[in-house]
């Protein structure tokens, strides 16, 4: 056989080894490959609605709880993060963690 100005022969044990995977490629792909696709349909009862379970009520009552702890728990850091802008900020325009004034407590403590 020639292809592409090559003598290929079909006997040699490339070429049968090529044919063996190509075939168990084959084989694979087809015990995988689904045969038909199965769509199961769930029915839903709508005449019963969820009634739930003093377990639910309860799950449901600390979901809230946490949910309002957080709330609280945030207006507060929200809070305190204002109070520390106010501390940084000056009616100036300039801020700073700690103002140095001169003449103030830390310019007499390093004039010792």
């Amino acid at each position: 056989m020639k292809i592409w100005n090559k003598n290929i022969c079909l006997t040699s044990p490339t070429s049968i080894m090529i044919i063996i995977l190509l075939f168990l490629c084959v084989t694979v792909l087809a015990n995988v490959w689904p045969k038909e696709v199965v769509i199961k349909e769930v029915k839903v009862d709508e005449e019963k609605p969820w009634i739930p379970t003093k377990e639910d009520i309860a799950y449901q009552d600390s979901m809230y709880n946490i949910i309002q702890n957080t709330q609280i728990d945030v207006i507060d850091i929200k809070e305190d993060i204002v109070l520390i802008l106010e501390r940084l900020d000056y009616e100036d325009g300039t801020w700073d963690s700690i103002r140095y004034v001169k003449g103030g407590a830390i310019d007499k403590h390093r004039n010792k």
